[in-house]
């Protein structure tokens, strides 16, 4: 059985990161890496309480935090590297129990790169706001224009075998994580799929579709990105 660790980058949480570790199925990954970024609240107890790894990054942005988790990862001795990387949010928007899921095309030598897409699963009502949902639809018609890739969404949660992440030579830091990812796996030509996935509101706020701000800043770097690497 390959070697699977899971991703978590954690952004003030406390009220649900326990919840998240505890919803990833018993004896499935090898570890649990939690990315603290630079929380003000009670973050980095609650999920070393719930028996996950923690590490602190201080450096704010998303993309940062999935960096840090990777470096992390890839820095362990060879006989516990992780074959594949999981990331997830830690809001408890997406349901940890649907890892499996997004594993099944990976270890059944489908794919090496697997979206969960909530634009193909079910929504709670509410848990995508409606500039969400209209970025994704302009940011994945622009990755099948520009790119060829065939994308419902932009979705965090997401797996991926750890020697193609690799190759992909991630760099964004903040909002253009994911699109990078995606991109670049069109360019590196991955087999890519997507699975559907169920999405529920978060428990908090969105530190980016909850303001406006948030909100132009992730949708004027999306589309950076995505004209970037052209």
């Amino acid at each position: 059985m390959p070697l699977i660790n899971v991703i978590i980058p954690a952004y003030n949480e406390e009220k649900s990161i326990q919840k998240v570790i505890a919803d990833i199925p018993a004896g499935l990954v090898a570890d649990i890496i939690v990315v603290d970024n630079n929380s003000t609240d009670n973050t980095f107890e609650e999920a070393k309480r719930a028996g996950a790894t923690v590490i602190k990054e201080n450096k704010q942005g998303y993309g940062q935090a999935c960096l840090t988790g990777i470096a992390f990862a890839l820095a362990k001795p060879a006989d516990q590297k992780p074959d594949i990387l999981v990331f997830l949010d830690g809001d408890y928007s997406d349901h940890p129990e649907e890892i499996p899921k997004l594993l099944s095309p990976i270890l059944n030598n489908q794919a090496d790169f697997v979206i969960g897409s909530r634009a193909l699963g079910n929504r709670e009502p509410g848990a995508m706001l409606p500039q969400q949902i209209f970025g994704n639809w302009l940011a994945t018609t622009l990755l099948r224009l520009f790119y060829g890739a065939s994308f419902t969404d932009l979705g965090p949660f997401r797996a991926i075998k750890t020697d193609k992440l690799v190759q992909l030579k991630m760099q964004d830091q903040t909002y253009g994580w994911t699109v990078e990812m995606q991109l670049k796996a069109a360019k590196y030509k991955l087999i890519s799929t997507e699975v559907p996935v169920t999405y529920r509101k978060r428990i908090g706020y969105s530190k980016i579709s909850g303001t406006v701000s948030g909100t132009l800043k992730a949708g004027y770097k999306i589309i950076l990105t995505i004209f970037r690497y052209l």
